[in-house]
């Protein structure tokens, strides 16, 4: 007689992103922004209690798209703005304030209306 089969307590990432229709990406994301469910570290391993998935899930249920009270569960996204970083001057050219734009584009070889910044 075969031993009764134990589904399993804890779902590795795959697994808990195909549990809940998401991406393995969005888990990570979501586990380095501190915004998705609750997960546990065995022995090097991230993985997911299925209780703590259902209540993550559970948190944005909504009756309404206008239901003042409704908790969305957010994408996953980190709490700060990250601003673009503008685009470096070479050093030839960033200690000469005094030169003109057309200088300037004729030493880098394109127009600066083509930078971004």
């Amino acid at each position: 007689m075969q031993p009764p089969v134990i589904p399993p307590r804890y779902l590795r990432t795959h697994e808990a992103a195909m549990f809940l229709g998401l991406s393995p990406r969005t888990f990570e994301k979501h586990r380095t922004y501190g915004t998705g469910p609750i997960y546990r570290k065995l022995g090097g391993r991230v993985v997911y209690a299925i209780v703590d998935l259902q209540q993550w899930a559970d948190s944005g249920t909504v009756s309404s798209t206008s239901d003042p009270n409704s908790k969305t569960v957010r994408p996953a996204s980190s709490q700060h703005r990250i601003t673009r970083r503008k685009a470096q001057v070479p050093i030839g050219l960033a200690d000469t304030p005094s030169r003109s734009i057309r200088d300037l584009e004729s030493n880098v070889g394109f127009p600066a209306s083509q930078c971004d910044g």
